[in-house]
């Protein structure tokens, strides 16, 4: 105990009247053992979270450290850096990065185009229409996309879209665009229908209310159903392996799994590679965390 409190207890002592319990409830000394308790559950709460943290960042921490080991026969002593200069120059590991980004900016940016009003129609719209694509597409997100594979596959065949990385995004739009409506939907629920009223009595047409009004609140929930389709075209394995075939048209999961089989030993190349499919989702949350807010709309209807 500290000395601050044990004057506070000898002054609780001394007060105290004859025949009365010791006033140990007095305001101080019960704040600063809340306090206590507090400052001892914040770092308990702390020590918890960093140990969860470690153990999800092991394998991570394993993959990085792989990836500075030396190669097969040799001659470098410690942790290296040349396993990057090796993949870089003697792989197709920068070819397979820009398809792999290719495909998924052009699935995410098609795919928030037609969510963004797809999902208005979900949040604002009312009636049989709007309820019988609500259920469509509710049914169409709980197919597997193991399903559409051989249909896709014969008719991508016919039109000539195999073994391009467009016939590929057009499937990775289609596997997005569902789940992608229904979270546009559920943020712009969230948006007052008030504001975009308030927008047509200042003259503001139906498109630009939303235009105006509604995306431009809807940041937080624009970059979350981006970073969805983002990583589910970024992390795709099974689609890219049915529709490609060449070396240069294989996105970085397809490459990763060509190239371990070739270096099945070499831990060091294939970690490298490895990480570098892991930069960009990590550079994609770093750049992108700040712009998320919870209640940014909040005091707009101040006084209604």
């Amino acid at each position: 105990m500290s000395s601050q409190t044990q004057q506070a207890a000898v002054a609780a002592l001394g007060s105290a009247r004859p025949g009365e319990r010791p006033s140990s409830s007095s305001p101080e000394l019960r704040g600063q053992i809340l306090q206590r308790r507090r400052r001892v559950a914040g770092i308990r709460r702390s020590l918890i979270v960093g140990v969860v943290t470690l153990v999800l960042l092991v394998p991570i921490l394993v993959v990085l450290w792989l990836s500075l080991r030396p190669r097969l026969y040799s001659n470098i002593p410690g942790p290296t850096l040349s396993n990057y200069s090796y993949i870089f120059g003697h792989t197709q590991v920068l070819v397979w990065l820009g398809n792999s980004l290719l495909v998924s900016i052009l699935a995410t940016v098609v795919s928030v185009a037609v969510a963004a009003p797809a999902g208005y129609v979900l949040s604002r719209g009312r009636g049989r229409v709007v309820s019988a694509f609500s259920l469509l597409i509710f049914v169409v997100q709980s197919f597997p996309v193991v399903v559409f594979i051989i249909p896709l596959f014969i008719l991508f065949s016919a039109v000539g879209l195999v073994d391009s990385l467009g016939g590929v995004a057009i499937v990775y739009v289609a596997s997005s665009t569902s789940v992608a409506c229904w979270m546009m939907a559920a943020y712009f629920d969230t948006i007052p229908m008030a504001l975009e009223e308030a927008s047509w009595i200042d003259g503001a047409s139906l498109f630009g209310g939303f235009v105006r009004i509604v995306l431009r609140n809807s940041l937080p929930g624009i970059l979350s159903t981006a970073i969805y389709s983002f990583l589910l075209a970024w992390n795709d394995y099974l689609v890219a392996l049915v529709f490609l075939r060449s070396d240069s048209q294989f996105t970085l999961p397809i490459g990763l799994q060509t190239f371990f089989q070739q270096n099945q030993t070499d831990w060091g190349p294939v970690m490298a590679c490895a990480v570098v499919m892991l930069a960009p989702p990590v550079i994609v949350f770093a750049v992108l965390h700040r712009f998320f807010s919870v209640g940014g709309i909040g005091g707009s209807l101040a006084g209604r």
